[in-house]
């Protein structure tokens, strides 16, 4: 398993950020490596809220399937994610708040890609660096979004 943790401090506050990651339609807009949604929950922030997320990574397209498994609103989220080949994600949002203004974000990223010990080496040396430098870049880009937005 693999594990990919970042957060960044947004000057906005919490319910601001809470309304761009909870919207799966805005994902464009800040998740480096999203490329569709192709399908939705009418409610996508709801406990139970499903999509399907194709996403793009080290020159893959690939399809995950996410369920909104736990949810406290505008605080904490986590997504848990069955993707290609039986592997396996787990994404958590959590906000703490700083002050009326400014917003920490923490952001974890726990995946698993099928195969033996070598391909889970291999899988953190690889996967688990491009990754980790994708979420950081795209904390990058929410920051601007919201912040942009917020002003």
């Amino acid at each position: 398993m693999s594990i990919v943790s970042t957060e960044i401090e947004i000057d906005a506050p919490a319910a601001a950020v809470w309304a761009v990651i909870m919207d799966p339609l805005r994902f464009d807009q800040w998740v480096t490596i999203h490329r569709s949604v192709t399908l939705l929950s009418s409610e996508p922030d709801v406990k139970g809220a499903e999509m399907e997320q194709v996403l793009h990574l080290l020159g893959l397209t690939f399809k995950v399937h996410w369920t909104l498994a736990e949810v406290r609103a505008p605080r904490f989220a986590e997504w848990r994610g069955r993707g290609p080949a039986l592997s396996h994600a787990l994404i958590r949002y959590n906000l703490s708040k700083l002050d009326d203004q400014h917003t920490l974000f923490d952001y974890t990223n726990e995946f698993n890609t099928p195969g033996g010990p070598l391909a889970q080496i291999a899988n953190r040396l690889v996967v688990g660096s491009s990754s980790e430098h994708e979420a950081r870049r795209s904390l990058s880009q929410l920051k601007q979004l919201v912040e942009h937005h917020w002003r």
